[in-house]
């Protein structure tokens, strides 16, 4: 992927909230801020343009000049602290930002700045459902960001409380679909509600969970959740409920296990042969219970099916070591 730093605007004064912290607002067990960090964590040199809070990632903190002078501002002072050739910049407020609306954006950036076609020469910005450009879910190119910037600082005497359409319009910016939740910010606590209930839908929760667990414990694994999913429901099934939580926190201990001096691809290997010798462990003891509780359980019959179904080999009757004389 083409090499990128980003710059993160964490500065406003969320009027519409109430002025509260909007960058560290919860969706999902997570703050805002660190939701978009997560998103761009493939970033050279990210700059946060805000005051300083606990971060999921090590960032470079600035403010811009003055404070609340609005977005171009922070974009001046952002900008200063980068080197890449393509600069990403994105607000603290996008919830649903993914990884592959990042990489979209870099790319269409990347072959604006290889000479690669004539629209879009200057970088790439997302549009919303509605079609609406979003300047803050883009990725610019850094020679004429910088060059952009400093004229509008120079005709206007500054930066500060100037809207970003002086920018865009003098940019030629490719659009990028961002679909429909990439771009979706939140501005009011309307917005933050729809945010929380969005991740408890069936179709999102799971991930959503899985991705606050990981990063909550330090976690850069990418395991398949149906393998895990799988074992937990065959622990259940083929011995006790309460073994599905304790069959898969064992897993994850033996993983760890065979994996402490690998990378995360080995270490995801390791969790799929532990699921795997797990679950057919529980397979096992399924076939045994199911032949207990066959109609001639206890009886020789009993014992020929309980045989067959583990793979033991059944004692002759009246041969050594039965007890029968």
């Amino acid at each position: 992927m083409t090499a990128y730093d980003v710059i993160v605007l964490a500065g406003g004064a969320a009027k519409r909230l109430g002025g509260a912290d909007k960058p560290a607002v919860r969706v999902g067990g997570r703050t805002l801020l660190d939701r978009v960090l997560t998103a761009c964590a493939g970033a050279g040199v990210t700059v946060v343009v805000g005051d300083r809070r606990p971060t999921a990632r090590p960032v470079t903190w600035t403010r811009e000049v003055p404070q609340g002078g609005g977005p171009l501002a922070a974009l001046g002072a952002g900008v200063r602290l980068t080197t890449a050739d393509v600069v990403l910049v994105l607000s603290a407020d996008l919830p649903f930002l993914g990884p592959s609306t990042v990489q979209s954006l870099v790319a269409a950036a990347a072959v604006a700045a290889e000479g690669e076609g004539g629209a879009g020469g200057d970088g790439a910005l997302c549009t919303d459902p509605d079609g609406r450009d979003q300047p803050l879910v883009a990725a610019y190119r850094a020679e004429p960001l910088r060059r952009e910037l400093a004229l509008i600082a120079t005709e206007h005497g500054s930066l500060a409380g100037l809207p970003l359409r002086l920018l865009t319009a003098e940019l030629d910016l490719a659009r990028v679909d961002a679909g429909p939740h990439a771009a979706f910010d939140c501005d009011t606590w309307d917005d933050i509600a729809a945010a929380r209930a969005r991740i408890r839908e069936h179709g999102a929760v799971l991930d959503e969970w899985i991705t606050s667990v990981k990063n909550e414990l330090g976690i850069e694994l990418d395991v398949d959740t149906g393998v895990l999913l799988d074992l937990a429901r065959d622990a259940a099934h083929g011995v006790a409920r309460p073994a599905a939580p304790l069959t898969t926190f064992l897993v994850g201990y033996a993983a760890a296990r065979a994996g402490a001096d690998a990378g995360p691809e080995a270490a995801a290997a390791a969790v799929a042969d532990a699921a795997r010798k797990a679950a057919d462990l529980a397979l096992r003891w399924e076939a045994e219970a199911a032949a207990a509780a066959g109609p001639a359980a206890g009886t020789e019959g009993g014992a020929e099916v309980a045989g067959e179904a583990t793979g033991e080999a059944k004692p002759d009757a009246g041969g050594e070591g039965t007890g029968t004389p």
